[in-house]
């Protein structure tokens, strides 16, 4: 073991800000994984919740999750720190939901094509509605796939609207845009819910 790997081995993960646990895994990478096992720790919790909102379901938010865990954990040593490193995080985690979401979204085409059992297909949607009754989730089923990423990683991962933005691709004023745009279509959509 070497002075640096030695070194690195004397401190208490979880009193260390994000960016500390970056370099420090930057140097133990992939002998040792204290600071990534802590920067994962940190954020597990809504890195699922953003998937599982996202994608509708806990077994797909699952894979996502692993997913963006191994991107992170090889892709620690290229992260330049030009961003935090939870919009880097949630950047990875909005790219791998997007492709599981389109994935599934084949999936169903197929199925259409084929012609297999419809009634079967209407009753995989009715968990997902009867699920998410409550909360953000009764209206993130019924926003539409932009609306439902902005709003996710707004109230889910609590991102600031730059971090959106920069995640997102799209300019800081169009994403405050969107956002307003999504909370005022829901408003419009649910007016009439409270009353009944």
């Amino acid at each position: 073991m070497n002075k640096t790997q030695s070194l690195s081995l004397r401190y208490d993960p979880r009193e260390l800000s994000d960016e500390e646990l970056v370099e420090h895994a930057y140097v133990e990478l992939f002998h040792v994984t204290r600071a990534y096992e802590e920067l994962m720790r940190r954020y597990q919790r809504t890195l699922f919740n953003v998937c599982a909102r996202y994608l509708g379901n806990d077994r797909d938010a699952d894979d996502v999750c692993q997913e963006v865990m191994l991107k992170v954990l090889y892709g620690l040593k290229k992260f330049e720190g030009k961003s935090k490193f939870k919009t880097w995080l949630y950047s990875i985690t909005y790219n791998e939901c997007i492709t599981q979401y389109r994935k599934e979204r084949r999936k169903r085409r197929l199925v259409d094509a084929l012609s297999l059992d419809p009634l079967s297909e209407a009753t995989e949607e009715k968990p997902l509605l009867v699920k998410d009754s409550e909360g953000l989730d009764r209206w993130l089923v019924h926003a539409n796939p932009i609306d439902r990423e902005i709003l996710v990683l707004r109230f889910v991962a609590e991102l600031e609207f730059q971090e959106i933005a920069d995640i997102m691709h799209m300019g800081l004023s169009a994403t405050k845009m969107r956002y307003k745009r999504a909370i005022d279509r829901l408003r419009e959509k649910f007016s009439g819910w409270n009353e009944t």
